[in-house]
Formats: structure tokens, C-alpha cells, sequence
């Protein structure tokens, strides 16, 4: 699959909306920080969905960050630290913001991570390691209620939450939370039924529905997904986010969680469930609050629309991110199509290509792994492909999947991606500088890495979905007359002379990817560990 000299385009970042420092975002400094160290920023998901509980996972994590650090991981996405609905809650079932792991609570003090303390060791042990870590926030709901409450309630049509099925009436629900475990301490407010808009039990008269919660100027929230009529109810005893008493409470929680362990920026979780304005009044009042004008925020958006995503961004109205959700949709379908998918539109309707400033992009997480909710795993045998597209082109802010570097523990267990380790090291080592594409062919596609002042070896990665060989014939910038490159991953055998005039033909194997570096760069030393 060669291709004929052309001459090759540069891919650069587009103009941005907002103004924050994006770089800043990534790493969690703050504007009284100087940024020493000039690598990417690469983020992990630390976490699968069957990640291993009984409150050792603080502690684990704590042992692995040196590695991980080493590697070229710079920041990681931890599961949520606060006390869930049961021990062994994932922390989506959330029941109290303020406990993490602190309070006697649920079945005992720790959460099915660990404790607060273990919590905070392994953020300060992180970062003496050169990784801040981001709080998984949920903020949609509360569930594991102390008490039911009895009050007035509309059953409405689970396919469309705007249409009233019945008229008010009394049922009792869940929604009473006072919290006998941590007795008051960091926040004294207790939630009762007017604090949220709706339930799906009542235990009044046994019955699961839908239940909108009525009150003076209740209703659900006008901003959020239009799925369902509103698809402002997801799960649990959905939170009014219009309510005074809640916004206080929430803000001020954000506030403390950033000053209480030192965490550099926050995931939301189930972002079109909830009001956009006020997690973007969270945001603003949280950097504003903490001294943090650069605090990371990216939000799970789970939608496969571009414009969905960049209508979102545009209502935050200042530094956002967005998991790709479009991008990771491409390489399902690539993967699932194979040689007939043409490689070259694999960024065509994604966030990193329309605003990379903006994407956080991945490949999967816990929630498309295999037996879960959003199941789309991509195939094996295409992540190569996926990962060399995020960590080694210039956009967007990628996002490791612990499922991929560790493997998950599902039913059957589910195989890590083979090297991604070594993928992660070649972009901390040699993925820097403008991006020369060559992407003459539907199944092969080559870019070379011209390396900055700092990093002056640059890479030239070619990737293949066809079930032949790829080749890619492209120009190293000057400077690099003579030198013998070998790929860095030693899955395609072999040295590459590069011309006096700067061009050499760089190859792959069918379904595969090759990443070509200097043989004599002293950072291949990384990969002989």
C-alpha cells in the first residue's frame, strides 16, 4: 500500500472560545505553579467496572504510581471517593458527598476503595510522582435514603417524563437523608423530598414508575438531554439542582474536596441527566473559591452527536472538556468493519477534529467494557490502531482505560492491549511537534512527529486496517540525513535510512502499527527495561 511523494499538510490546533490555560488544565497546576516539566499530558481511567474492592484499592494504586508515573502518565481519573448506597457500591449509587471513607455508614466506615486517609496518602504520594489525580463527581442523584418520606407526586411516561400520566397523589419515597453516621461534621444539611424532583419507587403501595415530585415551581430541568421528553431522571432520588439549600451544599462540597485531599480537577458523571447551569456555576465558583483558575473539568456526556457536545460546550461559556463519545463511536465501527472502513475518516463528526482544545479522547471505558450498560467494546485486534490515534497526533487530551493497560475483570477475564505501556512511553518520549499527515490510501495512514526544541526526536507512525502490508513513503524534517530508525514497538523488523533529502519509506504490518524512531535516541533505553 505505497503511496507517491506528496506534499505533506500540517495538522495544528484551531482557535479556542474560552481562554484558560489549557496545558494547565491538563497537569492541575494552579496560576502560583510554574510548569517545569514540558511532556504530554496523559491522562488513565484507573479503574474498570470489576476493579477489586474490600478497600484495598486506594492502597493499591498507591504502589503503582512510580510505574505509572515512569511511564508517562501525568494525571488519573480515580472512581468516586465518596460513600455509596452499600460496601461494595461502585460510588454511583452515591449516599453522601461528605463521607469519604471516614464515617461508620453503609455497612462500615471505608468505601469499597478504602478509607479517606488512604484517599489522600495515595493523591500525595501521586503527585510526588509527577500524577494529579481528578475526583469522579456524581451529582446527578442520591441514593440508600435513611428514612421514606411521605408527599405529593405525578406518575409521568417513562418515554416521554412530559407527559403526565396520572394527577397528584400521595406516595412515599426515599428521600430522606439525616446521616446518623457522620452526625453534622463538614456539612449540617439533611435532605428531604422537596430537595429533589423525582423518584422511581414508591413504598407507599410497592409500585416502580416514574414519579415527578411536586412543588411551588418544581419541575424537571430544562436543560439537560432531550432524550425522553426530558431526560433530566436517570436513577435514584434525582437532585433538584434549582434548589437553594442544594446548590449551597454541592458548591461547598466541591470547594472542600479540592482543599481537603488536594485533588487537580473533577470527572462529572451523567452530565446530560442534569442542569448545565449549574455545573457550570459549580465550576466557576469552585476555581474562583479554591484560587484554581486552571482546575481540570471534564464532563461524561454520553452522546454520539458533535453537535450535542458542542452545543454543551458553548452554554459551560469557559474552559470544558467532553469525552469524545463520536470519536470512540468511529473506531467501533472501524474496528467492526475492517479493511472496508476508510481509515481516513476516522476523525470525520468528533469533538478532537471540530474543537481539540475541548476533547478528552479515549478508545473505551468502564461503561462500553464488556457486560455493562453502554457495552461498544471496541476489538482487540483495532486498538493499536485507536491508541497510536490519540497518543501520538497532536489534539486532543487522551484518556488511557486501566480495562486496556491492566485488563478487566469481567466473566471472562478481558486481555489487556498488548504494549500499551510502551505506547504511553513513546508519546512521553518522541510524540511532540507539528504533525505532517500522508493519507493518500483508505487502509493505510502515515504522519510523521517533527519533535520540538525540548524533544528533538520526533516519530513516524503508520498505521494499517488492511490485510496487507502498509507503507508510507514521508520526509523527515532536516537534520536527520543519514540516521537509522527501527520501530520502537519491535513489531515490524528491520532499519529505515533516512535520505539526504529527508525521505525513507516506512512500513507496518497488515492491521497493525509502527511507530519509527532514531535507533541511537537514548530514550529507547525506556523500552529495554
Amino acid at each position: 500500500m505505497s503511496n507517491d511523494e506528496k506534499k505533506p499538510t500540517d495538522s495544528k490546533p484551531s482557535g479556542r472560545r474560552r481562554t484558560q490555560n489549557y496545558r494547565g488544565n491538563a497537569r492541575g497546576l494552579n496560576k502560583h505553579e510554574k510548569e517545569e516539566n514540558q511532556d504530554n499530558y496523559t491522562m488513565l481511567q484507573g479503574f474498570e467496572w470489576h476493579s477489586k474492592g474490600g478497600g484495598v484499592y486506594w492502597k493499591e494504586m498507591k504502589e503503582k504510581v512510580a510505574s505509572l508515573g515512569d511511564m508517562g502518565i501525568t494525571a488519573m481519573w480515580l472512581p468516586p471517593p465518596t460513600k455509596a448506597s452499600s460496601q461494595e457500591g461502585n460510588g454511583y449509587d452515591i449516599y453522601d458527598l461528605w463521607d469519604l471513607g471516614e464515617f461508620d455508614a453503609k455497612g462500615g466506615k471505608a468505601t469499597k476503595w478504602g478509607t479517606k486517609e488512604e484517599y489522600i496518602d495515595l493523591i500525595k504520594t501521586a503527585k510526588e510522582h509527577g500524577v494529579v489525580v481528578y475526583a469522579d463527581a456524581v451529582l446527578n442523584h442520591k441514593a440508600g435514603a435513611d428514612f421514606p418520606e411521605k408527599f405529593h407526586a405525578i406518575e409521568v411516561d417513562p418515554e416521554d417524563r412530559n407527559k403526565d400520566l396520572t394527577e397528584p397523589y400521595e406516595i412515599e419515597g426515599w428521600t430522606g437523608f439525616n446521616f446518623p453516621g457522620r452526625k453534622g461534621a463538614h456539612s449540617k444539611m439533611e435532605w428531604h423530598h422537596y430537595h429533589f424532583t423525582g423518584v422511581d419507587w414508591d413504598n407507599k403501595n410497592k409500585k416502580k414508575a416514574i414519579f415527578k415530585i411536586q412543588g411551588d415551581g418544581k419541575d424537571w430541568a430544562e436543560d439537560v438531554d432531550g432524550e425522553k421528553g426530558s431526560f433530566d431522571y436517570l436513577m435514584f432520588s434525582d437532585i433538584d439542582h434549582d434548589h437553594p439549600e442544594v446548590i449551597k451544599d454541592i458548591i461547598d462540597w466541591g470547594v472542600w474536596l479540592v482543599e481537603e485531599t488536594g485533588i487537580a480537577g473533577f470527572r462529572f458523571d451523567a452530565c446530560k441527566h442534569f442542569s448545565s447551569h449549574f455545573l457550570r456555576d459549580f465550576v466557576r465558583q469552585v476555581r474562583d473559591r479554591t484560587g484554581n483558575e486552571d482546575l481540570m473539568s471534564v464532563g461524561e456526556l454520553w452522546q454520539d452527536s458533535l453537535d450535542t457536545l458542542s452545543s454543551y460546550l458553548d452554554v459551560m461559556d469557559e474552559q470544558f472538556s467532553v469525552f469524545d463519545t463520536p470519536l470512540h463511536y468511529n473506531f467501533k465501527e472501524a474496528a467492526d468493519r475492517g479493511q472496508d472502513y476508510d481509515i481516513r475518516a476516522i476523525f470525520d463528526g468528533t469533538v478532537v477534529q471540530s474543537q481539540p482544545i475541548d476533547a478528552v479522547t479515549l478508545v473505551d471505558n468502564h461503561d462500553t467494557q464488556p457486560g455493562e450498560a453502554l457495552e461498544s467494546w471496541v476489538a482487540p485486534w483495532f486498538k493499536p490502531l485507536a491508541y497510536a490515534l490519540i497518543l501520538f497526533r497532536l489534539d486532543g487530551y487522551p484518556c488511557v482505560f486501566a480495562g486496556d493497560l491492566y485488563g478487566c475483570n469481567s466473566e471472562p477475564f478481558v486481555e489487556p492491549m498488548n504494549q500499551l505501556d510502551d505506547f504511553i512511553r513513546i508519546r512521553k518520549n518522541f510524540s511532540y511537534g507539528a504533525t505532517r499527515d500522508y493519507q493518500d490510501h483508505a487502509n493505510c495512514w502515515g504522519w510523521v512527529r517533527e519533535g520540538d526544541a525540548d524533544h528533538p526526536n520526533g516519530c513516524a507512525v503508520v498505521i494499517c486496517n488492511g490485510s496487507g502490508e502498509g507503507e508510507k513513503r514521508m520526509q523527515i524534517p532536516d537534520g536527520h540525513a543519514g540516521e537509522k530508525w527501527v520501530d520502537a514497538l519491535g513489531w515490524y523488523q528491520g532499519e529505515v535510512t533516512i535520505g539526504d533529502d529527508g525521505w525513507a519509506d516506512f512500513k507496518c504490518n497488515a492491521r497493525s502499527v509502527s511507530v519509527w524512531v532514531n535507533k541511537d535516541a537514548p530514550q529507547l533505553k525506556e523500552f529495554q527495561k
